[in-house]
């Protein structure tokens, strides 16, 4: 009989695990969170001291019953979920889950954490264990009821005011406001023109060039040079008296040290793996917890990496031994600074005493586990490898020259400046990346040159540029901007730009953020109607109230309180004294030349669209869907006016039904009687009745090709899919035997497939739980 059952969150670690503490430990996955708040308004009550009405989560069911099952076997509960707040809140819900229903008893339970998955960390966590913390757990409990409490309350009054199936959140609310604002910056701004004059040279075949610092004695600022006029003339001055050459007036060498970056936390790490792999958040954080939990090397799986949520850039000490050691053999003594760096976490509301995140042996080189991980997992595994390495080297050595050339003798002045690496330092092994491509050029060299040495001039260049708006959000500088601006915790980052995107509050174009109409409109409601709750500083402050709870040091109730009342009396407010028409404006463009009748934009329920006449008047108004690429704040007048000529009636197919083209809620598309066809190149304006049964045509050939099998009177069909055919009866897909004919198949056949067919999952789904959130997701 086992002795000791622990419990961790997934089943890849509890397999690690029991494999590193022997026979005497059963070792069972709780699957992430066991139990949530029930999905209905009043789960958190704030008249009965925000009561918490928590419900088993359903598809957990059968895990919290194999634990129960496994407990009557057992002497002890050893509870080893994640080392963070959500940690602590799981290991609370299964055993007060067991508690409520007798199955623990009398029996003991104690709490373990460990940073990394690895037979040490495991063995020196269970010879340590602790009660669990009430005071994470209140603070978990805090985080939950917050998060639900604005979403049951402000997503439902968005459905009143704008449409269905929008939500609120805490956190998610001021990201957008974020990305909202940023997109205001950007239309807002106004270019200024300014002209940059370069001289470019040469000395024994190395060409450089050198940018104007001085004319005629003065210092030239980025804005002197402000039209054409005046930089030609300035140019060809510097023409004249240079005469083909400049003089070398001063030399002037640095050395520049450059330090390592600190190991990984989670927001760094999310960062990095956009800016150089191109994941985003949420894909980092899922090949993360894989290389945490286990990777079978071929004698058992071993975490690779320790806790991935994390906001320490501290290392143990036996890790810096670890990693020291590794530099000696691998690199060399002179790589080795003389004593460990030391880091301090930089990050508002800094918080969760655990490591930064690193490999759990710096010895596992990527190369040594290459063989054993996916393409996903072995890049970022390289990547936090290269990282906590080189944060333990030595710096780089950079020497720079600026050299000054003078034109003439009428105190013009050019500047060239270059670089070059002298000790490579920790950059032999990493470099940072840049935000939206401003990579550093380390390697710029210019020739040797020393004072009054002429140097030939080949032509000075007058070239003209333009200021450039701020840049629009990436993955990586929202989340920089979230943890600076300490909103929400690096753990949510993922989550919060996951629900953005799933809102259609936001899109990704080029991999910057921009805001969807929906999210302009939601955004300005709880800009305008719930300042304080979308403001930074209040975000951030509430971070801090949560921490301070989990230290023991905020009453969790208390918090709950000061922040339920005024905000319970806004929304009341916004509920009986806003409308409809305040919170979606229609924007008036003007009117039609033809009919006098007004043309405004509206946002509708399938998104914006154009309205031609007034609701009012006796003939009803007509409305066109704006296509793709138009927006509500962008359209004009003129472009309106175009949308009016749809739908155009293109004439009639040989079957005699009216071919139309037009564009409606998926795009413009083409209308044969009951039929219609996406345009996916071809313009709906000129489109002409040819091109349009054209592809009719290439449609019905299309379609051919995809039908195998077709079956009279019955919804099922044998069809040609991405991957290969399959049987479908447009609710499920069943996959179709290898060796089996695909058009021999019967009716009888294919029935039987689809009724052994798993149901069709449902998109969704989080890092710790499979939970039914709605209006209470963040």
């Amino acid at each position: 009989m086992s002795k000791h059952l622990v419990i961790v969150e997934s089943p890849a670690k509890s397999r690690s695990i029991e494999r590193y503490l022997g026979d005497d430990y059963t070792v069972m996955a709780s699957f992430g969170h066991v139990r949530d708040l029930v999905p209905k308004n009043g789960a958190v009550d704030p008249d009965k001291s925000f009561a918490m009405a928590y419900q088993v989560i359903k598809e957990n069911e059968r895990h919290v019953d194999a634990i129960r099952k496994a407990l009557a076997k057992a002497d002890d509960l050893i509870l080893a979920t994640d080392p963070d707040r959500e940690g602590e809140a799981i290991s609370w819900h299964i055993m007060e889950l067991l508690k409520e229903d007798g199955s623990l008893g009398e029996k003991p339970v104690r709490r373990v954490v460990f940073n990394e998955v690895t037979p040490r960390a495991v063995r020196e966590a269970m010879d340590n264990p602790r009660d669990l913390s009430l005071d994470l757990i209140n603070a978990q409990q805090a985080r939950r009821a917050l998060d639900y409490l604005v979403g049951f309350n402000l997503s439902p009054l968005l459905w009143k005011k704008v449409k269905q199936g929008l939500s609120a959140g805490r956190v998610q609310s001021p990201a957008l406001r974020m990305i909202a604002e940023r997109e205001a910056e950007i239309e807002a701004f106004e270019p200024r023109e300014f002209w940059v004059i370069e001289a470019a040279c040469k000395k024994d075949k190395h060409a450089f060039k050198a940018k104007l610092a001085r004319h005629d004695g003065k210092k030239v600022s980025r804005y002197d040079l402000n039209n054409e006029t005046l930089a030609h003339g300035v140019r060809q001055s510097l023409v004249d008296a240079a005469q083909s050459q400049l003089t070398v007036d001063a030399v002037t060498h640095k050395e520049r040290r450059r330090n390592p970056s600190p190991p990984f936390t989670t927001s760094t790490l999310q960062q990095e793996a956009v800016r150089k792999l191109g994941f985003s958040a949420s894909r980092t954080m899922r090949v993360a917890q894989q290389l945490y939990e286990g990777i079978d090397l071929g004698s058992g799986p071993v975490g690779l990496i320790t806790y991935m949520r994390t906001d320490s850039v501290n290392l143990a000490q036996e890790a810096l031994a670890d990693i020291r050691e590794l530099i000696d053999k691998r690199f060399g003594k002179e790589m080795l600074p003389d004593k460990p760096r030391v880091y301090k976490t930089k990050a508002k509301n800094a918080q969760e005493a655990h490591e930064a995140v690193r490999p759990t042996s710096a010895m596992l080189t990527p190369d040594d586990v290459k063989a054993s991980l996916s393409r996903d997992q072995f890049r970022l595994y390289k990547l936090v490898w290269k990282r906590a390495v080189a944060s333990q080297m030595k710096h780089a050595v950079l020497d720079t020259v600026t050299v000054d050339l003078s034109a003439g003798n009428t105190g013009n002045l050019f500047k060239a400046r270059g670089s070059t690496v002298r000790e490579q330092g920790f950059m032999a092994v990493y470099r940072e990346g840049r935000d939206d491509g401003k990579e550093e050029k380390d390697e710029h060299r210019l020739p040797i040159m020393d004072k009054g040495d002429l140097i030939s001039l080949i032509e000075i260049t007058a070239t003209q540029r333009f200021t450039e708006p701020p840049p629009r959000y990436t993955e990586a500088t929202l989340v920089k901007t979230l943890e600076e601006r300490g909103i929400g915790r690096p753990s949510t980052y993922a989550a919060i730009i996951s629900t953005l995107l799933k809102r259609e509050y936001t899109e990704l174009v080029k991999r910057h953020f921009m805001p969807t109409e929906m999210g302009r409109i939601v955004n300005g409601f709880l800009t305008n109607r719930f300042s304080r709750y979308v403001d930074y500083d209040f975000t951030a402050n509430l971070e801090d109230r949560l921490d301070e709870i989990s230290r023991g040091e905020e009453d969790w109730l208390g918090v709950l309180k000061e922040f339920w009342t005024p905000f319970h009396e806004q929304v009341a407010d916004a509920t009986a004294n806003v409308t409809r028409e305040e919170v979606v404006p229609a924007r008036e463009l003007g009117s039609d030349p033809k009919t006098g009748k007004p043309v405004t934009v509206r946002m509708g329920r399938f998104g914006p669209y154009l309205q031609f006449g007034d609701r009012d008047g006796d003939e009803k108004p007509r409305n066109v869907s704006l296509p793709p690429g138009q927006n509500m704040t962008s359209i004009t007048l003129d472009e309106a006016l175009d949308l009016l000529k749809l739908p155009r009636n293109l004439g009639q197919t040989p079957e005699g039904d009216d071919v139309m083209a037009n564009i409606g809620r998926y795009g413009p598309y083409l209308k044969f009687g009951k039929q219609n066809i996406s345009l996916r190149e071809d313009d709906p304006f000129t489109i002409t009745l040819e091109r349009a049964l054209e592809l009719r045509k290439d449609a019905a050939e299309a379609a051919a090709k995809r039908e195998i099998k077709l079956f009279e009177g019955s919804e099922i069909k044998v069809l040609q899919g991405r991957y290969g055919p399959y049987v479908t009866n447009s609710k499920k897909n069943a996959r179709i035997p290898k060796k089996k004919d695909p058009a021999s198949l019967t009716l009888e056949e294919c029935t039987q497939l689809l009724e052994k067919a798993p149901d069709r999952k449902r998109r969704g789904g989080g890092r710790r739980r499979k939970s039914t959130r709605s209006a209470g997701s963040k």
